[in-house]
């Protein structure tokens, strides 16, 4: 069991992202420029008691001066100056000076935020996106301020001004739905239907008197004590191929309950506070069972958790996603799948193979390679020359079914290929025929997960890197003419 999501890479925070009050707070602004008055401006919004020190002063500078905004010290900067702020701002054109700054802040335990020089900067002034009381922040920690500010532009054109006036209704409603519902899981759920539904549709349209109509009824129902389930498919591996859909289901769970090859970067969209339990299988080792699993499943959504089982590719497609509904429909328990992209469409279309083509392959066949009771699959009805094989699980059984189907009358040249941890930037392709693939994937030491795709279509693959994996050229098309 995790209790906490894995971190998506090894390398850490530079800086750590904190809202503060600063409101009737001494700080120092140094220097008189054009840099210092956005640095004032900002300050000044957030109720700061701000000091400016400069020999030159921005004539800006000096009107909020003149309206009692802030004072001004027209004088040289000096490092015994530093006591009593608790935030500074070197904001000269003089790196010296600026050093300087830093250093004597540094020195009074003081944060100081030194404009374009990251290194000596103990605090960051990031771009943001100001809907108050809803403010979003964006910072490349100094090492792109270009692109922070980009990002920050498009952020804008998504989140509406209005949002700021949605944010004031929730905050005016906060008491009385805190004294209505007891627990925090039945406010939060509270709060998730009424920002998904009419109540903030009416607030964005500027219609309060039907908002507080609507949220007056919502409080009047009783609360929700049932907790639900979602089973999600998070796809086969690229964290940008997850669904709008599962992403939110992700973002409103208590316990996230997933697989093994689910990406950190997809665990990290969840709630900071949700408790995570890792129940993974790997052929070969020892693994969870799946009783076991769907255990869980039933014991936290009987306990009126929201439950994200968060799986691997699609829950319908070889997930057993079937026997988790099963188990909670003996319970009696709500649940709802959301689909994911599956491992045979994800991989093949990265490696750019099509799965179907015509006059190719007028079908599909997605196969496992273990079974329950390690059966075999009718070998017979695979050999026909214009379908697509996908044999998920693979890699362990690859001799065995290369063998089967050339004795089921498949021919030995017939092209194959092996896509291992498709979609993502680790994605690693080995071209061969029925004959050759079984050696070419031990000389490759190829590794779990990882598709076999049988068929002329595998003809079409192209070798891809990490950098050119979402686009894929018109060679593509070009040997797909060639098929014909």
């Amino acid at each position: 069991m995790r209790l906490y999501p894995p971190a998506t890479c090894n390398r850490l925070m530079d800086y750590f992202p904190l809202f503060v009050r600063i409101k009737d707070t001494p700080c120092l602004v140094v220097g008189g420029g054009e840099v210092a008055l956005r640095k004032v401006k900002l300050l000044c919004r957030a109720g700061a008691q701000v000091t400016v020190v400069a020999p030159d002063i921005h004539s800006e500078l000096a009107a909020l001066e003149t309206a009692g905004d802030i004072a001004l010290q027209p004088t040289h900067f000096n490092a015994a100056e530093v006591s009593g702020y608790k935030l500074i701002i070197a904001a000269t054109d003089d790196p010296l000076i600026n050093r300087s700054i830093a250093i004597a802040a540094s020195s009074a335990g003081v944060f100081c935020n030194v404009v374009d020089d990251r290194e000596l900067s103990t605090a960051i002034m990031p771009a943001i996106v100001d809907r108050s009381p809803l403010v979003i922040a964006v910072s490349s920690g100094g090492e792109s301020p270009v692109l922070a500010t980009r990002i920050r532009q498009q952020l804008e054109r998504m989140f509406p001004p209005a949002l700021a006036d949605l944010t004031s209704f929730a905050g005016e409603w906060r008491t009385a739905v805190k004294n209505r519902f007891k627990t925090i899981s039945q406010r939060r759920r509270f709060w998730q239907t009424v920002l998904d539904g009419p109540v903030a549709r009416h607030v964005l349209a500027g219609n309060t008197a039907e908002a507080e109509k609507s949220i007056e009824a919502a409080l009047a129902q009783e609360p929700v004590t049932e907790g639900f389930a979602w089973i999600v498919g998070a796809g086969p591996g690229d964290p940008e191929l997850l669904t709008l859909k599962a992403a939110r289901a992700l973002a409103s769970a208590d316990i996230i309950l997933h697989d093994r090859l689910v990406a950190p970067a997809i665990l990290d969209m969840a709630r900071k506070d949700a408790e995570f339990i890792s129940v993974g299988k790997q052929s070969g080792k020892p693994s969870i069972r799946q009783d076991d699993i769907n255990t869980l499943l039933v014991e936290h959504v009987g306990a009126g958790k929201t439950v994200c089982r968060l799986k691997g590719g699609d829950p319908f497609i070889f997930g057993r996603g079937g026997e988790e509904t099963e188990a909670l429909n003996a319970a009696g328990l709500p649940w709802q799948v959301i689909p994911g992209i599956t491992a045979a469409s994800g991989c093949a279309a990265a490696a750019g193979v099509p799965l179907t083509h015509r006059n190719v392959a007028r079908s599909v066949t997605i196969i496992t390679a273990f079974t329950a009771d390690e059966s075999d699959p009718d070998w017979q009805s695979l050999r026909h020359a214009e379908q697509t094989l996908v044999f998920y699980m693979a890699v362990n059984k690859l001799q065995h079914i290369c063998t089967s189907l050339i004795a089921a009358g498949k021919a030995g040249d017939c092209p194959a290929l092996i896509i291992e941890n498709g979609t993502t930037d680790r994605q690693r392709m080995i071209k061969g025929t029925l004959d050759t693939m079984p050696a070419h994937a031990k000389n490759a030491q190829v590794e779990s997960p990882a598709i076999l795709i049988v068929g002329p279509v595998t003809e079409l693959a192209k070798i891809v890197t990490a950098e050119d994996m979402t686009s894929f050229g018109n060679e593509i098309w070009s040997a797909a003419a060639n098929l014909h």
